[in-house]
This record gives C-alpha cells, sequence and structure tokens, in this order.
C-alpha cells in the first residue's frame, strides 16, 4: 500500500516517541505506509517543504495527544497540527482525514487541540499499545474501496456491534444500577445521531456545544412523600456517575445539574448554562406496591425527544422491577455495551437494597454539607452502610472522603490525627474491595496529602484516580489543587478549568480554579475568579479571605481589608486581616486578629501562625510555628513550597530543613 496519497502521517512529540513507534511499527506490520519523523529532518527551509508536502498529500493524519503535548505551549508537532487542520478546510467532512489518537486520559479540553480534531472520535492506545481493530479501521480508511465510513446511526451501530464482548452474565445483584446501565446503552446510541445535527447545526450559527456531552437533571420525586426525595435524587446522582464512566461522554457535574431543581428552567435555557448537547430527566414514583420510573433523553439544540420510555408494575420491591427493566434492555441490545460498561458502573456497589438506600442518604447529606457540624449526619448514614453490607466499597471510600474533610475541620492536633487515621482506614479497605474504585483512589490521595504528608503518594493515587475516571469533575477538583501546591501549576490550573466545564455552577469548581491561579501568583486572575464564587455562593465565607488575600498580593490593601471585613468571623478573614492591618501599621488590631485566631484554632493553625508572623517579619516566631506545625504534622504544610506568604523564610537553614523532610515530588 505504497501509492501515492496511501500514506498515514504520524505527528507526535519528542517525549512520546517510543508511543509513536509502537503504532508505527503496527500499521506498517499491516502494509500501511507511515510517515514517522525520527529526528532524520531538522528544523530550517528543508523540514518546512517536506513536511508541507507529506501533510497535503497523506491520506490519514493521526496526531498523537498526550500529556506531554498538553504541557508544551512549543514544538514542530504543533506546526504539523496546525498544518493538518488548514487542510481539514478543502476537505469535505464526509470524509475521514484526522485520527485523533490520546496516549492517556487527557481530556479535550486539556489538551489545548485545534477545533477539527474536536469534531471526530478520538482513539485511546494507552502508551502506543495498538489493537488490531485499530489497524483495521486504519486499512480501511485508507483503501479507496473502504474509505467512506458509516455515519449518524449506522456509525454508531457499528461502533456498538464492534464493541468487545463478555462472557461473564450481566451481574442481577445491584438491582438498581443494572437499570441505569441499560438506560446509558440506549443513550449512547441516541448521542450518536445527536452529533451530526450538532454538526449540521453549526454551520448555522446555532447553539454548537461539545459533541456527546449531556447533563442529567433530578429526576422528579412522584412518590407523594418529600422524605423520598433522596431516593429520587439518589438515583439520580448514581445514574449522572454511570454516564461519566464512559470514555466519550461529557456529563455535566452534579452541583450545576442539581441547581435548575425546582426552578421550571425550560430546556434549551439549561443547556446553554451547562454548554451540553442533550439533557436527561424523568421521575420516580415509590410506594409499598408501585413504582414507576419514566426517563426521556432530549436533543437541547433541535429541542426534539432523542429518546423515552415508561417502566410501570405493580409490585413491592423496586430494586426487582430495574432487574427486569434492565434484561429487556440488555437483550435489545445484545449485551454488548451494557457488559462493557457494568464493569465500570457497578464496581464497588452492593448487593443489599437497604445499603444502598442507607448510602444514598449518606450522599445527600454530604453534598449538603455547608460546615463541619453538618457531618455527623453523612457518616451515620456511610456507617449504617457499610453495617448493612461490610463489602460495600463506594461506602467505604465516601465514609472516607468524609473523614478527611473533618479532620481537616478539626480543633485539635489530636482529633486531626484521629479523624485521618480512620480516614486511611476507609480507604485502604476500598481499595481492598475495589481496586479500580476511583473514588478509593482519591479518597487514600486525600489522606496522603493532608493526613501523613506524603505527597509522593498523594501525586500517584491522584493519577490513578485520573485515569480511572477523567470525567469526575470532584476528582479534577482535589487533584488540581494538589498539583498547584507542588509547584505544578499548568497542571493544577488545567484541571481546575476542566471541572469548570464539567460543572460550570458549582462554587467549588471556580473556588478551585481561584485558589490554583492564586497558588501560581497570577492574582488579578484569582480575584476575578473569587468573584465569580461570591457571585454563585455570597454566604460561603472563605471566598472573602481568599480574594481579600489576592488583593494582597497584588498589593491592593484597601480592597483587600474591603474584602476580608465582609465576614470577620471567618478564620481565613482573620488571618487575612492580621495581614492587612500590619501592613497599614494597625497593628494592634493585627495582633487582636492573630489572637482570635489562637483562641478559636489553638495549635491545630500552626502553619498558619507563621505565615503572619514571616509577613510580619518575626523570622524567629515564624520558624518556630512551622517547626511546630511539622511535629504536628499540620495539613498546611502541603502549601509550603508555594506559599508567596513564606518567601522571606526560603534562606533560612531551619525552613530548608523542614522542607527537604517533606520531601516534596
Amino acid at each position: 500500500m505504497t501509492d501515492a496519497g496511501r500514506v498515514v502521517f504520524l505527528s507526535y512529540a519528542s517525549q512520546d516517541a517510543e508511543a509513536a513507534q509502537k503504532i508505527c511499527e503496527a500499521l506498517r506490520a499491516a502494509g500501511v505506509e507511515v510517515f514517522l519523523d525520527q529526528s532524520a529532518l531538522r528544523g530550517g527551509d528543508a523540514w518546512d517543504q517536506k513536511i508541507r508536502r507529506e501533510i497535503q498529500d497523506c491520506a490519514l493524519f493521526i496526531p498523537v495527544i498526550s500529556a506531554h503535548t498538553a504541557l508544551r505551549h512549543e514544538g514542530y508537532f504543533r506546526l504539523e497540527w496546525d498544518l493538518a487542520d488548514q487542510r481539514t478546510h478543502m476537505i469535505a467532512r464526509s470524509r475521514a482525514f484526522v485520527v485523533p489518537v490520546c496516549l492517556d486520559a487527557t481530556t479535550e479540553v486539556a489538551a489545548d487541540v485545534p477545533e477539527s480534531f474536536k469534531r471526530v472520535q478520538w482513539t485511546r492506545l494507552a502508551g502506543g499499545e495498538t489493537p488490531p481493530a485499530f489497524v483495521e479501521r486504519i486499512k480501511r480508511l485508507v483503501s479507496p474501496e473502504l474509505s467512506q465510513e458509516p455515519t449518524g446511526t449506522a456509525r454508531a451501530a457499528a461502533r456498538i456491534a464492534a464493541a468487545p464482548t463478555t462472557s461473564k452474565p450481566v451481574p442481577a445483584f445491584w438491582r438498581s444500577k443494572a437499570v441505569l446501565v441499560a438506560t446509558i446503552a440506549v443513550l449512547v446510541v441516541a448521542l450518536g445521531c445527536l452529533a451530526v445535527n450538532q454538526l449540521v447545526l453549526s454551520k448555522r450559527g446555532a447553539f454548537n456545544p461539545p459533541p456527546h456531552s449531556i447533563a442529567v437533571l433530578p429526576f422528579a420525586n412522584m412518590s407523594g412523600d418529600k422524605e423520598q426525595e433522596y431516593f429520587s435524587d439518589g438515583l439520580t446522582e448514581e445514574l449522572l456517575n454511570s454516564l461519566a464512566a464512559i470514555n466519550g461522554l461529557q456529563v455535566a457535574a452534579r452541583t450545576s445539574a442539581f441547581s435548575f431543581k425546582g426552578t421550571n428552567t425550560d430546556i434549551g435555557t439549561i443547556a446553554h448554562k451547562l454548554n451540553v448537547g442533550a439533557v436527561l430527566e424523568g421521575s420516580v414514583r415509590r410506594s409499598a406496591n408501585t413504582i414507576r420510573i419514566t426517563a426521556q433523553l432530549i436533543n437541547a439544540v433541535t429541542g426534539f425527544h432523542l429518546w423515552s420510555k415508561t417502566y410501570d408494575r405493580d409490585l413491592g420491591d423496586v430494586l426487582k422491577l430495574q432487574t427486569e427493566i434492565a434484561t429487556a434492555v440488555a437483550s435489545a441490545l445484545k449485551v454488548t455495551l451494557l457488559g462493557d460498561v457494568a464493569a465500570k458502573v457497578e464496581l464497588g456497589g452492593t448487593g443489599n437494597p437497604a445499603a444502598f438506600d442507607a448510602y444514598l442518604r449518606g450522599a445527600r447529606a454530604y453534598s449538603s454539607i455547608r460546615d463541619s457540624k453538618d457531618l455527623p449526619a453523612a457518616l451515620a448514614a456511610y456507617t449504617e452502610a457499610i453495617r448493612l453490607d461490610p463489602h460495600y466499597a463506594l461506602a467505604f471510600a465516601g465514609r472516607s472522603i468524609a473523614l478527611s474533610g473533618a479532620a481537616g475541620e478539626a480543633a485539635t492536633p489530636a482529633a486531626v490525627r484521629e479523624g485521618f487515621d480512620k480516614a486511611q482506614a476507609d480507604a485502604r479497605q476500598a481499595l481492598s474491595l475495589a481496586p479500580d474504585l476511583a473514588q478509593a483512589h482519591s479518597a487514600l490521595a486525600a489522606v496522603a496529602e493532608n493526613g501523613t504528608l506524603d505527597f509522593t503518594q498523594a501525586n500517584d493515587e491522584y493519577e490513578r484516580a485520573l485515569a480511572l475516571a477523567p470525567g469526575n469533575a470532584q476528582i479534577l477538583r482535589f487533584s488540581g489543587v494538589f498539583a498547584a501546591y507542588m509547584g505544578h501549576f499548568d497542571t493544577g490550573i488545567a484541571a481546575a478549568r476542566r471541572a469548570v466545564v464539567l460543572d460550570p455552577l458549582a462554587r467549588n469548581s471556580h473556588g478551585v480554579l481561584a485558589l490554583a491561579l492564586y497558588v501560581a501568583r497570577r492574582y488579578e486572575e484569582a480575584v476575578a475568579a473569587w468573584a465569580e464564587v461570591i457571585r454563585l455562593d455570597p454566604e460561603f465565607k472563605s471566598s472573602y479571605a481568599n480574594r481579600g488575600l489576592s488583593f494582597y498580593g497584588l498589593g491592593d490593601l484597601e480592597r483587600a481589608r474591603a474584602s476580608c471585613e465582609t465576614k470577620p468571623d471567618d478564620w481565613g478573614s482573620q488571618l487575612c486581616l492580621a495581614l492587612i492591618y500590619d501592613k497599614l501599621r494597625q497593628h494592634p488590631d493585627a495582633e487582636a486578629e492573630l489572637a482570635k485566631m489562637k483562641v478559636a484554632l489553638g495549635d491545630a493553625a500552626a502553619y498558619q501562625y507563621a505565615t503572619i508572623y514571616a509577613q510580619w517579619g518575626n523570622r524567629g516566631q515564624a520558624l518556630e510555628w512551622l517547626e511546630t506545625a511539622w511535629r504536628l504534622r499540620d495539613p498546611g504544610l502541603e502549601q509550603l513550597k508555594t506559599d508567596a506568604l513564606l518567601d522571606s523564610l526560603r534562606k533560612e537553614p531551619r525552613f530548608q530543613a523542614i522542607e527537604r523532610e517533606l520531601k516534596f515530588p
């Protein structure tokens, strides 16, 4: 296959040379001619002419995308990508030309690729390992007689038919999960049609959300009992999480999707605010003898229904009905997609209906927390789920994350240590039960980050969690803040921006972005991001303190003071005011703010006291409090590597000794 126009151009960053070579060898072994620049060419006119000619003449262009390309803002591969992008404007959209290959969990937003690369389906080849199915697809695309791929529903059906099958029967033990998987199977086929509609409408300048993007609105509770609302909300969230586990789907996260609950906002407005192309909504009616579940998927671009189904039967067990529905849908879909997705969706789940019910109550309670006094209800429900099913990995992971949150707010060092010890035990138990559960890896990362201060382990666990669940907004938020504190500013900000894309109406997403920008010392951008947090939730106290610290970084003391004086009872505002008043030569007022913190927090805020004394110019006191923080394993120490408030101490031997002990990766 060496005739003109049959060549595949493989474009990659130098760090991905080994993976690109694997792909090249697999294609060449099948008789596909591949152009792979292995540094035989160099920059300059000759390079430019050769590359332009090859890209102009090639049959397919395969950009190799990874975390390496995302982090490189310059490189020859970017010139190649631009040249390929330019050529797409002269090629009919029905013809395949760009075939993006991603080597890891890098998302389309984080990848920083030309727009034409986002209009086509990506193939993920971990580390460049190239399966025969991919090679066969490339052979078809470069063969003149087979170059036309099916489009629309035919293409979606072809993908389903080609998906790997499994001899393992569909598990029936977690019935509430099984119906969700069945629903997902139908949605993916429907969303294949949606992508085509979006492409047509985008040419007219209409609303053009990302392909295969969806929001799941909270299913209405039709049971006549408001106390049952946690059940309908819980089922909705489980469906949302299940959809997010599917590669290729962009799912709006819970906080944003649930923000429209009870508002009667029209579907078009919701879709525009969340930037999604489809919306799933439904209802649940639950009683002693009857269960009715209704679901409908709407194309948010056209307003047409893509799919709808009502499940209705008299019986006393909702889980049994859901199993019957799942079985029927699985049969219609030949189980192919269902079997592939079920392993992810049901991972870490339970076969105990009462445990599942308790878990939903715990998740509802935790998602509603505003401060530490709300934690006991969530912990009690998770504990009840674990009591009912000691093998419930998701419940262990959920309780671990809640315990880490409580430990971070504990009033004494002993309470901090106890909380993190319990959180670590739960995270390890979750991993022993379900080693590939992303939430369990994230839970262990949180303990390593804030509890044991093992930053290398935290980094590894976050990377594993992201690889398993790249579309999980919560994991993106946690890992984004951590990356920024570790000095990986671009990575942290990219993760935060991706969380904002997935959860655009969530205060926490914008807060993480603002914090990552602040840590990177991009103070003006941080101020703007904190303003968005305040707009979304004016009662969230710490955002005023953090905005004040951003103004402080800019040297704008008056606006910093105004922001921090807004919620003066918050300890973060007290820290901020202790810094500002000192700079305004109101040192007695600064001392008074520090005293308030010490009364409320004791030694648990040792790290924060060190930052205050450092800014006051009292290096001796600052270093003493840092040493206390190290002795107590203060969670604040994760900020030490990048904290601008400690810059005056960085040349001090005592500071450097602590930094060495922390072993930042």
